[in-house]
């Protein structure tokens, strides 16, 4: 496999959406520049039916070193998915038995081939952890926990908190990060690539390929997109575009971001040239009106996950549809169990469970027949049209 080495190219991977290099930025690129074919990869936990935009932006990375010629792999956390990783979070994952961490990553493949090359010479390769994880014993690891120490597992963030809050940190937590270091041994990788909040388990996949392998390993750490207030896109913050989203909700979905947001967004999840971007940063600090960014920037992070077509078809249904405050012309019919409006709601899959349809009432985002719903015990009736926001309908049959 011939591997491309052009300057700009490498340049443009090492710099777009990219926040640290480890052990630096020039052992990479001489590694790029060397002409030796790379073996890298990105870990993903299947603990939902669906990859989602912060995926993407991971998968987008990847996609740039197998354009290169560089051999990429799909790591399916299939055992690490059981145990849920600790990252970010202020209390323990709920664990996952195997058959539920398979059946979400069923359709993980088909989600990440519009962004990554699964056929041809240099086709992405998907691999399960669980094929070298399932197989160790106790002997194994215990020889693996003997790399680290209590006391540098206590410095990650979310451990010091639920320290200081006396929340518990339970054990298999805490051999979370080295089973995810230990990836990197069993496929001998040159690199691995993840969002920045995985640093920690990553340089802990850096730790195991020197000290077992004797071997230098790159970490590549991608910017995360987040809101306002710092948090990143997720299904915790209900802001979560997942990459099996329709046209149309991802569009709309994008249309909610914020103003702040646009400049990451076109840099982390579209293939736009990064000096078209800059330009259209200098257009937005001169004054023009952010919603026309937006608009492109819906089109090309629906196009880039999903498709020209589909962004096409998710533009048109914006126009017709949200800004021209039109219903659409196929609303979904449901028969609800009960007439009343959560039911309506909840088995109208406008919502996801019965709390939220509450929620969305007393926030004025319901509607039936147009008319503001204020009651949880509102009825509905035959042919009642039930609307959540702007852009949600279901006729009730």
């Amino acid at each position: 496999m011939k591997i491309d080495t052009d300057a700009k190219k490498i340049e443009d991977l090492l710099s777009r959406g990219v926040e640290n290099i480890y052990p630096k930025k020039e052992f990479l690129e001489k590694e790029l520049k060397s002409g030796r074919q790379l073996t890298l990869y990105t870990g993903y936990d299947p603990t939902a039916p669906s990859l989602h935009i912060g995926h993407g932006i991971t998968m987008l990375k990847l996609r740039q070193f197998q354009e290169l010629g560089h051999k990429v792999i799909m790591l399916i956390g299939d055992f690490t998915g059981m145990i849920g990783d600790p990252t970010d979070k202020t209390s323990a994952r709920v664990k996952l038995i195997r058959e539920d961490v398979l059946k979400n990553c069923k359709s993980y493949q088909k989600q990440a081939s519009a962004v990554l090359d699964f056929k041809g010479a240099n086709k992405v390769e998907t691999k399960y952890n669980g094929k070298w994880l399932a197989k160790m014993s106790l002997e194994d690891a215990m020889e693996l926990a003997a790399h680290f120490t209590v006391q540098q597992l206590l410095e990650r963030d979310m451990f010091e908190k639920r320290v200081q809050e006396q929340k518990p940190i339970y054990l298999h937590e805490f051999l979370y990060p080295l089973m995810q270091g230990y990836d990197s041994v069993a496929m001998d990788v040159d690199g691995e690539i993840g969002g920045n909040d995985q640093t920690f388990n990553m340089l802990a996949g850096r730790t195991l390929m020197r000290e077992i392998k004797h071997k230098e390993k790159f970490v590549l750490t991608t910017k995360l997109l987040t809101d306002d207030s710092g948090k990143k896109m997720g299904k915790t913050e209900g802001n979560m575009i997942a990459l099996s989203d329709t046209a149309e909700d991802m569009f709309g979905k994008v249309m909610r971001w914020t103003d702040s947001m646009i400049m990451n967004g076109f840099e982390l999840c579209t293939h736009v040239p990064m000096a078209e971007v800059k330009e259209m940063e200098k257009e937005m600090k001169a004054g023009v009106n952010p919603r026309d960014l937006k608009l492109r920037l819906a089109f090309e992070v629906t196009k880039t996950f999903l498709g020209e077509k589909a962004a096409e078809q998710g533009q048109k249904y914006f126009a017709s549809v949200i800004q021209s405050d039109q219903k659409p012309e196929d609303i979904l019919e449901i028969k609800p169990s009960a007439y009343d409006i959560v039911t309506a709601l909840v088995e109208g899959k406008l919502v996801t469970s019965s709390s939220e349809a509450r929620r969305a009432i007393e926030q004025g985002g319901v509607k039936v027949n147009d008319e503001k719903v204020i009651s949880f015990e509102a009825v509905v009736k035959i042919g009642d049209v039930v609307q959540k926001g702007k852009r949600f309908f279901v006729k009730v049959r």
